[in-house]
């Protein structure tokens, strides 16, 4: 096999072709049965299942390939989420801001919609990160303000096709970066949310107003979150060790089309 294209997958049914930073979507193969071709992948893909596609091989043979794949060390902390499930993380009350806030996670669902994270400051102020029509939006809203949050930015597409995506968010001052898979928007802060300082940070479902308690809602996250990360802290190995700032509410219904991580 002298051309390939690699495809992967962690479930065995949803395949991915990786392609290359140039956009090239084949492989070089080898020329001979005993030459070895070494090719290292530029961005390192997280899989169970990988399957390849001969594109070109020896006219005189059958197609023929002996394969040997190397992975490195990789943690994965996994929770699902199934719209009435939700994650919360309370800071000590009088701790010490941070100069600056990271949120991170990976996020797989079937659903093109729902409310993935909200972040409540002092004063009425949030930040929230809501997908809609598989794209992601960041809104902001403030209790002193319209009702409606503001939205100040929308970035990725196709974010429900049932594989893993990458998100994080950085606050610093009036400046914040959204980033989805290889891309980051940045976005400059309206001045009245300079003075965010999150002290309650949300996953999975909408709060009651006035409640801790989340409700059921069709704006819910449906899916699967991996390696949620605030300012460093896994939140999902916390929610494990029964950390007291986290709470995790997981429903018991059996949902027919809920995501298997």
């Amino acid at each position: 096999m002298t051309s390939y294209q690699l495809m992967f997958s962690d479930t065995g049914h949803n395949w991915k072709q990786y392609r290359q930073e140039d956009s090239i979507g084949s492989f070089p193969g080898n020329s001979n049965a005993d030459s070895v071709v070494q090719y290292k992948l530029q961005q390192p893909v997280v899989a169970r299942f990988l399957r390849l596609i001969p594109l070109d091989w020896n006219p005189n043979g059958r197609i023929g390939l002996r394969l040997e794949t190397y992975g490195c060390p990789y943690t994965s902390d996994v929770v699902t989420l199934d719209g009435s499930s939700s994650l919360v993380y309370r800071l000590n009350p009088g701790s010490r801001r941070a100069q600056r806030d990271v949120i991170a996670l990976k996020l797989k669902t079937l659903r093109n919609s729902g409310m993935l994270l909200q972040a409540e400051g002092r004063e009425g102020l949030g930040l929230r990160l809501e997908l809609d029509r598989g794209k992601l939006l960041l809104l902001f809203s403030a209790k002193t303000l319209s009702a409606e949050p503001q939205r100040l930015a929308a970035l990725g597409s196709l974010l429900d096709d049932q594989h893993w995506h990458h998100v994080a968010v950085e606050l610093h001052g009036l400046h914040l970066n959204l980033t989805v898979d290889k891309h980051t928007l940045r976005v400059k802060i309206p001045p009245q949310f300079h003075h965010l300082d999150i002290q309650e940070l949300s996953v999975g479902a909408v709060q009651a107003l006035g409640s801790h308690k989340p409700f059921h809602s069709k704006r819910n996250f449906h899916g699967c979150l991996e390696n949620l990360l605030f300012n460093g802290l896994n939140l999902i190995e916390l929610a494990k060790v029964k950390d007291h700032k986290v709470s995790l509410v997981v429903s018991l219904i059996n949902h027919p089309d809920l995501l298997l991580c």
